[in-house]
């Protein structure tokens, strides 16, 4: 998402009113593709499904969630595995197990990041539903969690989190192209947990900011710091050492700001440097000046490993919930898996 358009739908008001037209069309082709998926979608995979997506674009922090479920249902005797459409990838064939190593110009960045964060088989497809019965043939794990996806139907799905940024909710209001919805905020209805991502929140609370959206799962979720290591060297630094120190921080992901933020607020003299969402980093985009660190997200330094210079350090970050939220989840996925096994 560029800064213009992100400025249009996460403004006040809307400037893109003229734009209406298309925007009632883009909802209409949804609703239609949604009604079509669900009349002729096959039967409940033998699994449970859980799918952690949104209804608004650009980034929320669906990845960081994901990590963390994963993480938490293999701690507890689980053995998921991750599907994602591999955004930003284009491989000659599909389905596709991605590793470590995994080129994100084929994959995406976003595979390539979790596969490294959780260890657990991240399996790419455009059609969800074909990576599903493929990851279970190759008898890969016996829970699948779909990272994005709320919107692909055709995948069928026990347990739904729709993920919201905190500080930005849902913009405008307005279905795209007028504002970010993908989806009309009544949908929210039919989702089993709402999360929120950081913000002035407190669990549970009606969220006034987001048009007064009351739900009985409302939960909130944090980023917080987890590493700062050098990406060419793999060295670890305390993340007190960001203090006083000039960085070049450059970011292609859907909200570049709260990275920004995170780094300030430990205390970095920050030049900032964000880029589209996705972006293909090239050597040219990580010069800096004599002193500075480089200073990347996770998800953009699988991209630049290649050909990143010696003071390119990978900032990561994990989500943290509270205990309520981590027992519901997961009980509710028992709930699903007792259902499933009649």
């Amino acid at each position: 998402m560029s800064s213009l358009v992100d400025r249009l739908w996460y403004g006040e008001g809307r400037p893109l009113w003229f734009l209406a037209p298309f925007a009632w069309l883009f909802q209409a082709v949804s609703n239609s593709r949604r009604k079509k998926a669900w009349e002729v979608k096959d039967d409940a995979l033998l699994v449970p499904v859980v799918v952690v997506g949104n209804i608004t674009a650009g980034g929320t922090g669906k990845s960081p969630l994901t990590a963390w479920l994963v993480t938490e249902l293999r701690n507890a005797g689980w053995r998921p595995v991750v599907l994602s459409r591999g955004y930003g990838g284009k491989s000659s064939h599909y389905p596709q197990l991605v590793s470590g190593e995994s080129d994100p110009k084929v994959v995406g960045d976003e595979p390539v990041m979790l596969v490294q964060a959780t260890g657990v088989p991240v399996v790419v497809d455009p059609q969800r539903r074909r990576a599903a019965a493929w990851a279970l043939e190759q008898d890969l794990g016996d829970i699948l969690v779909c990272d994005d996806g709320l919107q692909h139907y055709q995948l069928p799905r026990d347990v739904e989190l729709a993920v919201f940024d905190g500080a930005r909710g849902i913009g405008n209001g307005g279905i795209i192209p007028v504002g970010p919805l993908r989806e009309s905020v009544s949908r929210l209805s039919s989702v089993d947990f709402m999360v929120v991502n950081g913000g002035p929140f407190d669990a549970g609370e009606k969220l006034d900011s987001f048009h007064d959206i009351k739900h009985p799962e409302i939960h909130v979720m944090d980023l917080e710091p987890s590493s700062l290591e050098n990406l060419k060297s793999g060295e670890s630094r305390p993340l007190s050492d960001l203090s006083g120190r000039s960085v070049k921080a450059v970011a292609g992901i859907g909200n570049p700001d709260r990275f920004f933020d995170t780094l300030k607020g430990l205390g970095a003299k920050v030049q900032e440097s964000p880029f589209p969402d996705h972006h293909r980093f090239e050597p040219a985009d990580l010069k800096s000046e004599p002193g500075q660190w480089v200073v990347m997200t996770a998800k953009d330094a699988v991209k630049c490993q290649g050909f990143a210079p010696e003071n390119a350090w990978v900032f990561s970050v994990r989500a943290r919930v509270s205990e309520d939220f981590t027992r519901s989840v997961l009980e509710r996925i028992r709930e699903s898996a007792q259902t499933l096994n009649g």
